[in-house]
């Protein structure tokens, strides 16, 4: 799903974030609200948010965290 953006607040940049700025933001808090967890570019911050399910959320985040993304 996409929505929009630009009304949630709460964004989390990732710690994973490289030096040329090409980051990945999540607004946990508005997780319920959105039906699934909402992931925007950060590089756009006005633009549209994809919405995730959590397990396939939860699924990105243990393969970034065990290196399976690099």
């Amino acid at each position: 799903m996409i929505m929009d953006s630009s009304r949630l607040a709460g964004w989390v940049k990732s710690s994973h974030s490289g030096v040329e700025n090409a980051c990945v933001e999540w607004a946990p808090s508005r997780a319920a609200e959105a039906g699934g967890v909402p992931v925007r570019d950060s590089k756009d911050p006005h633009g549209p948010a994809l919405v995730f399910d959590a397990a396939a959320w939860s699924s990105f985040v243990a393969g970034v965290k065990a290196g399976e993304l690099a």
